[in-house]
């Protein structure tokens, strides 16, 4: 089995400018392929993650991926899929994010000599004439077209401005710019991207009369098609600052049994007869080894085998004899934060960040979601008193499976 033949046995290509092109490149290791990423946030999430695995896949077989950070986009800002125009960075804020995605990046690919090779479209994109980008560049595009691509058409409800709609030519354009200046003769990116993509492949047609290629990869949903990669707290990121390993950990240890083969065979490295031979046949509680062991390695890939092993220690402690273990994530009160010598349960969820807000916590208790010290909130009222805290700490335990140790400091 080719590498191009494993993508489509896991799941991964979703949709191809000319298969039969793509298949020869990629298996004879001829594909000098991007993906962009703009710098919208000083970490990666998920949703990126799928797309970096991707690309590593791909390098491992002898292609060279070009990773393209849109310090340039970023400043418009792609409106696929949105219904909200995106927020106006900063050019010192998109810096700093881009200087981020490059050392968690590192992790993933190999910039070594003869390697990945990582660039910033601001250095071509920001110092473009205008009126002379539009005479050669915006007129190899219908505005037509343009506004009947899917990746508008969320906003087009609400309404598109001027200012986004150059997002698809500059996309174009970098992939113009990469293919004269490194050969590139793919672009990459998820599903939502495949408009822009055939806006560059026309491009360099037009431009240049030479055939490039365009793949999209499916995106990161469940089996109900919503977007994976958040929780009430937001996105799951792969900054352990953001996401501890142990909260990326658990992420994937709960995902539902309808998910996790699928999770399997798009973000791991376990051999796909593996997947399918041991873990696809499994049902009903068997599936939690699945769980595990998908937790396991997507931890292990991102924060290192040291925190993977940590991680599923304290998933263990918790979950098989709902213990204390000293990697169970800690939350902290000081007490600056009790009134009278006590605290409203409430109050505590929301300064720890058990509950992002207040009304999230009265969501949980009323729903019968929080425990403390393996007993049940019953009110909204309830308050805990230093006396609670005789050990040091009391153990909060959120929906079935998640677990905080609250100490007082």
């Amino acid at each position: 089995m080719g590498v191009y033949e494993e993508l489509v046995a896991r799941g991964l290509v979703a949709q191809v400018t000319n298969e039969e092109k793509i298949r020869d490149l990629i298996n004879n290791g001829e594909a000098v392929y991007y993906i962009g990423y703009d710098a919208t946030a000083d970490s990666l999430h998920v949703g990126h993650y799928l797309q970096l695995s991707t690309m590593a896949r791909l390098q491992k077989a002898g292609n060279r991926p070009i990773v393209l950070i849109g310090g340039g986009t970023t400043m418009v800002g792609d409106p696929s899929g949105r219904d909200d125009m995106r927020k106006i960075m900063t050019r010192e804020t998109i810096n700093h994010n881009a200087e981020c995605f490059r050392k968690q990046m590192s992790k993933f690919l190999d910039f070594g000599e003869g390697g990945a090779i990582m660039v910033d479209n601001a250095d071509w994109l920001l110092d473009l004439n205008y009126i002379e980008f539009l005479r050669e560049v915006g007129i190899h595009f219908s505005v037509n077209q343009m506004l009947a691509a899917k990746c508008y058409e969320t906003r087009l409800e609400k309404g598109l401005s001027f200012f986004e709609l150059n997002y698809m030519i500059m996309q174009s354009y970098d992939f113009l710019v990469l293919h004269d200046k490194y050969g590139c003769n793919m672009q990459c990116g998820g599903d939502d991207q495949w408009s822009n993509i055939l806006g560059g492949k026309e491009l360099v047609r037009r431009k240049e009369g030479e055939e490039v290629y365009g793949m999209t990869f499916s995106l990161l949903t469940t089996s109900e098609g919503k977007k994976m990669g958040k929780t009430q707290a937001g996105a799951v990121w792969l900054d352990p600052e953001k996401t501890s390993p142990y909260e990326f950990f658990q992420y994937w240890r709960n995902v539902e049994d309808a998910d996790v083969i699928r999770c399997m065979k798009l973000l791991t490295f376990i051999p796909l007869e593996e997947i399918v031979s041991e873990y696809e046949p499994l049902e009903g509680k068997e599936l939690n080894r699945a769980k595990e062991r998908l937790a396991f390695e997507l931890t292990k890939t991102v924060h290192g085998e040291e925190e993977a092993q940590k991680a599923l220690e304290v998933s263990k402690s918790v979950f098989e004899s709902t213990g204390v273990h000293g990697d169970m994530p800690t939350k902290q009160l000081s007490k600056a934060d009790f009134e009278q010598d006590s605290i409203g349960i409430l109050d505590l969820l929301v300064k720890t960040g058990i509950a992002p807000s207040k009304s999230e916590a009265r969501r949980l208790v009323q729903q019968g979601g929080i425990l403390v010290n393996d007993k049940k909130v019953e009110t909204i009222e309830e308050t805990l008193g230093k006396d609670d805290f005789a050990q040091g700490f009391v153990i909060v335990k959120k929906g079935k499976k998640n677990f905080f140790k609250v100490e007082l400091v």
